[in-house]
């Protein structure tokens, strides 16, 4: 049973969704919070499984509340649910410390595997979120010289910068396709425990602290 803390100050929002939750199978809606503040206390004082945290609380904002448990709580999973797609909003959500980022108009099932996806340690981003993440990623850089003869795909690619192998880079590609060790293990025909210390390694290269952290780097890096 997944216990689950929810932290949004909408109280229709609140109440459809401590619906969902209750419903859910495998879910155990532990408690509620109507602010940041209020979600920080709750999480000291019930140390949830998975917390589900809008972004745009009263008093301390989700972001902000994210990063404060984390401090204390640094193996709770946090899945920002938020109608919020600002680039600023998502990759700083991601630098706080949360483990996925979904969209309010997410249908419920969506929103339920979702949760259980951020629990398994699968980092879970919304598909609409994922062509903000992607549309950055392909805008070119400013100053830059297309003229020269560089192959700017062959350039990001680079591992040298943090020392990933090519074993390392296709596991991470499999990561950044949302596939948990076990799917990694076997689409690479290895062992379970090897692909499990590949993810251990490529996060501690990326100095991620969540594989959803390692992803968005892998993205914004350009490193597959």
């Amino acid at each position: 049973m997944i216990n689950v803390l929810l932290v949004e100050d909408h109280q229709l929002y609140r109440m459809g969704l401590s619906m969902l939750l209750e419903k859910a199978e495998g879910l155990n809606l532990i408690a509620e919070a109507a602010d940041g503040a209020e979600g920080i206390k709750k999480a000291r004082e019930f140390s949830p499984d998975v917390i589900l945290m809008d972004i745009g609380l009263p008093n301390i904002d989700g972001i902000e509340a994210t990063c404060r448990i984390k401090e204390f709580l640094p193996y709770v999973k946090v899945l920002i649910f938020t109608s919020r797609n600002s680039e600023q909003d998502i990759f700083e959500s991601f630098k706080a410390g949360a483990d996925g980022y979904i969209m309010k108009g997410a249908t419920p099932e969506q929103t339920v595997s979702a949760i259980k996806a951020v629990y398994e340690g699968v980092g879970w981003i919304d598909p609409a979120i994922a062509k903000v993440v992607f549309s950055n990623l392909q805008r070119p850089s400013q100053g830059v010289n297309t003229d020269v003869g560089v192959n700017i795909a062959a350039q990001r690619r680079d591992k040298n910068s943090y020392g990933l192998t090519e074993r390392e880079l296709d596991v991470l590609a499999l990561m950044v396709e949302g596939l948990s060790n076990p799917q990694i293990a076997d689409r690479l025909v290895i062992t379970r425990a090897t692909a499990k210390a590949h993810v251990h390694s490529i996060l501690q290269k990326l100095c991620a602290v969540t594989r959803t952290q390692a992803t968005v780097t892998a993205m914004k890096e350009g490193l597959v």
